[in-house]
């Protein structure tokens, strides 16, 4: 027995997300189907991050267990022969049977773009939020500096989420626009449910000047939802990676 880790990328559009669920097709079914078939084993992932229906994701992690002698690194070759076009193995490797995607100590990385024009563009609905509001990218660098750290975000997460706890560190938010593209890229050692698109619906209410950049401070005292602003649509969101351990030990302290 052996343990192949997936580096997995996927556009969300046509998928109710990364999980198993009865009410339509996710990524981890389509990915569990083929790589049964592939191994003649009845095989089920493991997930790092449970992206939402519509999210999209470079670099998601999934972790399988097969008697199959096949080395680790070529799985990513069979699998990509087999996968429909919107899902593709970046990388596929062995690794110990004690590592889970979950429960290791890593950094996630997300980025949301906003396209941020008087009209939309039919070619980037699929991958970007869009909204004719003007949006002050230099107050919402100024509000995203109160995330920045350990935190309470409680205020930030989905309602009925099942946690044990909201706090959660932040190390960097990057905010940039290029043209009509606004781009919010965050690092941190893990988000709660739907706690990435709060975060951007409550910042571009600070760039349309809904929101003061110091209201952000308030916000995360509150621990209170409804304090927030709203969920910005999935469709603007994604998973660009997930570092493990030692891989972002020395970038982090360096940030």
């Amino acid at each position: 027995m052996k343990r192949v880790k997936l580096t997995v990328a996927y556009d969300g559009t046509n998928y109710c997300g990364w999980q198993v669920q009865p009410n339509g097709i996710t990524v981890q079914e389509v990915l569990n189907h083929h790589l049964s078939e592939l191994t003649r084993e009845n095989i089920e992932t493991i997930g790092a991050s449970r992206t939402d229906a519509g999210v999209h994701a470079l670099g998601n992690v999934a972790v399988f267990d097969t008697h199959v002698r096949m080395p680790g690194e070529k799985f990513s070759y069979a699998l990509n022969q087999r996968l429909p076009e919107d899902i593709r193995i970046e990388k596929s490797e062995e690794v110990p049977m004690d590592f889970h995607p979950r429960y290791i100590k890593s950094v996630k990385t997300y980025e949301y773009k906003i396209l941020n024009r008087r009209f939309p563009v039919p070619t980037q609905r699929f991958y970007s939020h869009f909204t004719y509001i003007p949006l002050d990218v230099e107050k919402m660098r100024e509000g995203a500096a109160y995330l920045i750290g350990e935190h309470d975000f409680k205020s930030f997460c989905g309602t009925n989420a099942q946690v044990k706890t909201t706090v959660r560190t932040i190390y960097n938010i990057h905010i940039e626009k290029e043209q009509d593209m606004i781009t919010i890229r965050i690092r941190g050692n893990g988000f709660l449910y739907n706690m990435v698109r709060i975060l951007a619906g409550t910042l571009m209410e600070v760039g349309s000047g809904a929101l003061k950049p110091s209201e952000i401070k308030e916000i995360l005292e509150a621990k209170d939802r409804k304090m927030a602003g709203p969920t910005a649509p999935a469709r603007g969101l994604t998973l660009i990676g997930i570092q493990y351990e030692n891989q972002f030990c020395e970038e982090v302290s360096e940030a």
